[in-house]
């Protein structure tokens, strides 16, 4: 079941114009559920105009630091970003669903590691939580933090992250890459994209110096970084992606299916495994994601984003065969595995059997 709790707003900080970041108070008796790891999110949900909105947002504290707080950046037409920024009051309640989000790797307290971050925008949000965590948990490691916007204005976190520098000094190195702004140095200007990795990686940062990559932003710019750095000699298992926008549904290409399945003829017999409980129905073959199926009958079957993103719905498939139309949230070693995004995933076989308990 999809359980969410109510988090009181302690604190809001105007961080940039477009930006706020609030502290959340958790009840007492929920406390222990929120306790997270470094660079997982939160999702809430909020009623508008009597549609239920869930969005997905960063924990943007360090695990040891005492609170929760999430960085919430306005987007346009985004209702609970808007809302956030424009509504939001001290004292508040928001609805959200315990942490989430595997945008992580195991601390490893007596080892040196060679950390690498790459933001863009607001995906500095699960990268403050890492660099924080981190450099704590592991006095000999480094981080290398890349951090793309237009302008200086735009810097989220800005003077957290220069009092981050004076705290790991000689750890914690920031290249801040600004698209409207003319640096001092031709290297620091532009955007993060393929040929800017390049020139970074050549002259700057050295990726195969590196242990782990961290990727959060756009699309586009995690792409060219992934790119770039396999290009640069760095391993595909070391590089963890985060994307904080992508497609949103409805914009997706058309999916091909067959004839009988086009008809609305084709039907599979789904079973839900939930919190113990097993329920058994018919669903559209082929055109139905098995979360919205789910939903149809009543089941509470956990989502936010339902592009592929968050990884909220993620389910085992134990029987049957699934097409995932988009993937941004899981591991190769998850989908080997057999998990799968529920909000993406349409059946192909006459049966199917999906648990959201593993």
């Amino acid at each position: 079941m999809a359980q969410f709790y109510p988090l009181r707003v302690a604190e809001i900080k105007r961080d940039t114009k477009d930006s706020v970041i609030l502290t959340l108070e958790a009840p007492e008796d929920a406390s222990s559920e929120f306790q997270f790891i470094q660079g997982q999110y939160l999702t809430f949900r909020r009623v508008f105009d009597g549609e239920e909105m869930r969005r997905s947002y960063s924990i943007c504290a360090g695990v040891n630091d005492g609170e929760l707080r999430v960085g919430i950046k306005r987007v346009d037409g985004g209702w609970f970003s808007t809302f956030a920024n424009e509504e939001l009051n001290i004292g508040d309640t928001l609805e959200a669903m315990k942490p989430m989000g595997n945008f992580h790797a195991p601390l490893k307290p007596a080892e040196g590691r060679a950390y690498l971050g790459f933001a863009g925008g607001s995906g500095i949000t699960p990268m403050i939580s890492l660099i924080k965590t981190v450099l704590e948990a592991e006095p000999k490691s480094t981080f290398t933090l890349a951090y793309g916007n237009r302008s200086t204005t735009a810097i989220m976190f800005r003077e957290e992250l220069e009092d981050l520098k004076n705290i790991y000094m000689g750890r914690l190195n920031i290249v801040h890459v600004l698209e409207s702004e003319a640096a001092e140095i031709e290297l620091f200007s532009g955007r993060l994209d393929r040929e800017k990795c390049d020139q970074l990686f050549s002259r700057w940062i050295d990726v195969k110096g590196a242990d782990l990559a961290f990727i959060c932003g756009p699309e586009p710019m995690m792409l060219a970084v992934s790119d770039a750095l396999k290009a640069h000699g760095m391993a595909e298992n070391a590089i963890k992606f985060e994307l904080f926008s992508s497609a949103q549904p409805g914009k997706a290409r058309k999916r091909k299916v067959s004839a009988e399945a086009a008809a609305g003829d084709a039907k599979c017999s789904a079973t839900i495994i939930m919190d113990g409980a097993a329920r058994q129905f018919d669903m559209k073959k082929e055109t139905q994601t098995v979360l919205d199926a789910a939903r149809a009958q009543n089941i509470d079957a956990p989502f936010a984003c339902k592009a592929g993103v968050c990884s909220t719905c993620r389910a085992k498939l134990i029987e049957g065969e699934v097409d995932m139309e988009a993937n941004y949230a899981l591991e190769d070693y998850e989908v080997e595995r057999g998990y799968i995004l529920t909000c993406q995933s349409y059946p192909r076989t006459d049966k199917v059997v999906v648990d959201y308990d593993q």
